[in-house]
């Protein structure tokens, strides 16, 4: 289970014009809800959306997330946002590319790790806990 490379998903967005910035690019922080829509399609693909994380027992709070932006997002600009699974050992670890539909050239690529916290316990786990790995297994 150490080769996730597989695994990726792709959503599909275009620029707001309440997305951008004074400078009529969209502002840094509008990225990390990009990679949002990534990260959905992703965890739906593995059927462990939300709903399901709920429904589990666990919740999976962002504790890191990185974004190096390369070239500016402008309105209407047509996004694809890529999402790969990196991690899920002792985290969720995924990886982002954003670019121009159509288009090979980043706009921009970042990560986030989540990790799962116990609902019942209110803990943070130290590993992911199995249903994760029956999740990713299943979606192979």
């Amino acid at each position: 289970m150490d080769d996730l490379r597989n695994l990726t998903a792709t959503a599909y967005a275009e620029v707001p014009f309440h997305d951008l910035d004074p400078m009529d690019i969209v502002w840094h922080g509008n990225h990390f809800k990009y990679f949002e829509m990534g990260r959905t399609a992703l965890l739906e693909r593995i059927d462990y959306d939300i709903p399901q994380m709920k429904a589990s027992g666990y919740s999976w709070p962002v504790i890191e997330c990185q974004c190096r932006f390369m070239r500016p997002l402008e309105y209407r600009m047509k996004l694809e946002i890529t999402a790969t699974l990196l991690e899920i050992s002792h985290r969720l670890k995924i990886s982002y590319v954003i670019t121009q539909e159509g288009q090979a050239k980043r706009l921009s690529r970042g990560h986030t790790v989540q990790v799962a916290v116990d609902e019942a316990q209110k803990e943070m786990c130290a590993t992911s806990p199995a249903i994760l790995r029956r999740k990713v297994e299943a979606a192979r």
